[in-house]
């Protein structure tokens, strides 16, 4: 497990997933509705070091725990943290269905432009049931699979990641909006952050 500082309230850290084989990241945030979680993963073989550190952090912050989920493929350990916390668990409508299988629960369906907990914006992309998070007191993008990272920076997920009859030029046009957004961070699930420059490596990565 590493864990990253990115600002005041705002954490990254990467866990090991089975499925994938590799490290993938997860967002802690504070806000003034409690601590909220994106795409959490709790890492197996540090999992005691993980609830040690997150309870204190719960205890402090105060308020709810919020799991909110950008995908129904990353729902991850939110079941763990409902169980721990009696986290609320916000999820897109479109994907409420397969997320409840998965997380065994789905207190709060929304509608994209929907009021999420502290503030956070869920704003569309061209995969019906995934929505990227905008959290605008830290000018950061939180998207699930959507967005990635390689060695040669931010970039669209591959063709064959989105659903029958779209095409990365659909997923391009769905994102093209974030754009009108201040955005300095990109906390991506698969690759290495964006941590400074976030609107420029959007643009790149949109070919903007």
């Amino acid at each position: 497990m590493e864990v990253t500082r990115i600002a005041d309230g705002l954490w990254r850290w990467t866990a090991f997933h089975e499925e994938w084989k590799e490290e993938v990241g997860s967002v802690y945030c504070e806000t003034p509705a409690g601590v909220v979680l994106v795409d959490p993963l709790v890492p197996e073989d540090e999992a005691e070091r993980y609830w040690d550190a997150l309870d204190r952090d719960v205890e402090r912050a105060g308020g709810d725990v919020h799991v909110v989920v950008t995908v129904f493929w990353h729902v991850r350990s939110t079941a763990a943290v409902v169980e721990r916390y009696g986290a609320r668990v916000w999820a897109p409508r479109s994907g409420k269905a397969a997320v409840e299988r998965r997380a065994g629960v789905v207190t709060d369906p929304y509608r994209p432009d929907d009021e999420l907990p502290g503030g956070i914006q869920a704003l569309r992309t061209a995969r019906a049931a995934e929505v990227v998070y905008w959290l605008p007191e830290h000018r950061t993008l939180v998207p699930g699979d959507v967005l990635i990272a390689d060695e040669a920076g931010l970039r669209l997920c591959p063709q064959d990641w989105l659903p029958q009859g779209k095409t990365v030029d659909d997923l391009r046009e769905s994102l093209r909006p974030l754009l009108e957004l201040p955005v300095e961070r990109v906390l991506v699930s698969h690759g290495e952050p964006v941590l400074a420059d976030g609107h420029a490596a959007l643009a790149s990565a949109l070919g903007a």
